[in-house]
């Protein structure tokens, strides 16, 4: 095959691949479709140009064609054993359960791996919020905020004997989709960077709530007794298996089904890996920045749920003192989601849990000191964002997008 056929056998498959899979037209976007069509020619056009006035060799094309398409990491070791980041994780997830089983006699009994996968659980569906806002090329660190108080304010509605249950959630979920939106309106319209607008959000909604509307500025507020699903939610079992571990699962897989199965997902995976292609496609990149956002906000009132039945209680004092929303960063990172937007899964979030639940259970049962647990957490941290800078350099555009 010559070299043109070659090159005009690359683009048109980059073609099909953004406008065809990616790019799916809603009704009455003809503008978008003739967009992509001239695009698309113009491209071609391009191609027959460079070829007619320089000639590639043959090893720069190949190099091309083998460039992955679906942005998958790859790690490769000494170059005959291929893994990606999840599968590594997955593996020294492995060596610490062998190790920690090792040194401690207690550590591979049922019970302790039941409380272990117990006490991840909230941590695992915090990340999968945060994986998904992440997927997109955005952050979110107001969602332990968002999660406190809506948490919050849902125990304060249960105890007042004025107020029904239904009421009582659907103050929480308010509290959700304001913060959700308002994130993304913010960053999405007003294009500030996601790290200072969600920043900015979370101290300014746990400031309001806890001014006026928690009940004399109360920082920790007790599960009522008409909160006895909140409880249940946090220390059930079905079957001897922890109902948080349950929650846990049935979140990862409707995230899966989303990100894999369903059009917004597609749409979520273009916009993290080219915002502006995904724009002249047709992607509604501003309002579904702002859909993101706000589903990131609700799984968090879902861990807010699962966090207080566990503890009979809801500390809003975690906002500013827990190293809860680094944990969950080192989760997303550290288990193969990119900053960079685009990549990564459901399983990167499960193997990324997986693993600092370990470590800090073994820690625990170490009883290693708090603050040498924080600095080991947060060493972890800044290896993965090498390793994160590493496997995904950012180029010119995402540092355009104040990443």
């Amino acid at each position: 095959m010559s070299t043109v056929g070659v090159l005009t056998f690359l683009v048109q498959y980059d073609q099909n691949f953004v406008y065809g899979s990616v790019g799916t037209q809603p009704e009455g976007s003809l503008g978008c479709q003739v967009t992509a069509e001239k695009s698309q020619r113009e491209s071609l056009e391009v191609v027959r140009e460079v070829s007619e006035g320089a000639s590639l060799s043959s090893r720069g094309v190949s190099y091309a064609a083998r460039e992955p398409r679906d942005g998958e990491l790859r790690l490769h070791t000494w170059g005959l054993l291929r893994l990606n980041q999840e599968q590594v994780v997955l593996i020294v997830v492995a060596g610490l359960v062998v190790l920690f089983g090792a040194m401690l006699p207690g550590f591979l009994t049922l019970g302790n791996l039941l409380t272990l996968l117990r006490n991840v659980s909230v941590l695992g569906i915090l990340s999968l919020a945060m994986g998904l806002v992440v997927i997109a090329r955005g952050l979110d660190l107001s969602l332990v905020a968002t999660m406190g108080v809506s948490t919050a304010l849902t125990l304060q509605e249960l105890g007042d004997p004025g107020t029904s249950v239904l009421q009582a959630i659907l103050t929480g979920l308010g509290v959700c989709i304001a913060m959700g939106l308002l994130n993304g309106f913010v960053i999405a319209f007003v294009e500030i960077p996601a790290l200072f607008t969600t920043l900015a959000t979370g101290l300014a909604v746990f400031g309001v709530a806890r001014t006026f509307f928690l009940s004399g500025g109360n920082l920790i507020v007790e599960v009522p007794e008409r909160g006895a699903f909140i409880r249940a939610m946090g220390l059930g079992h079905v079957l001897e298996v922890p109902v948080p571990v349950l929650i846990f699962a049935a979140a990862c897989m409707g995230m899966h089904f989303v990100l894999t199965r369903a059009c917004l997902g597609r749409f979520i995976y273009a916009h993290g890996d080219n915002p502006e292609a995904a724009a002249l496609t047709g992607i509604p990149t501003r309002p579904l920045t702002m859909i993101e956002y706000t589903f990131c906000a609700l799984l968090g009132y879902l861990a807010g749920l699962v966090l207080a039945g566990t503890l009979n209680a809801m500390d809003t004092q975690v906002i500013m003192t827990s190293p809860l929303i680094y944990n969950v960063l080192t989760v997303v990172v550290l288990g193969g989601i990119s900053l960079v937007g685009g990549r990564g899964g459901v399983l990167s979030v499960v193997a990324g849990t997986l693993l600092i639940g370990v470590m800090l259970n073994g820690m625990t049962l170490l009883n290693m000191d708090v603050f040498v647990q924080q600095i080991i957490q947060g060493l972890i941290l800044l290896a993965a964002l090498v390793l994160d800078k590493r496997l995904n350099p950012r180029d010119e555009e995402t540092v355009k997008q104040g990443d």
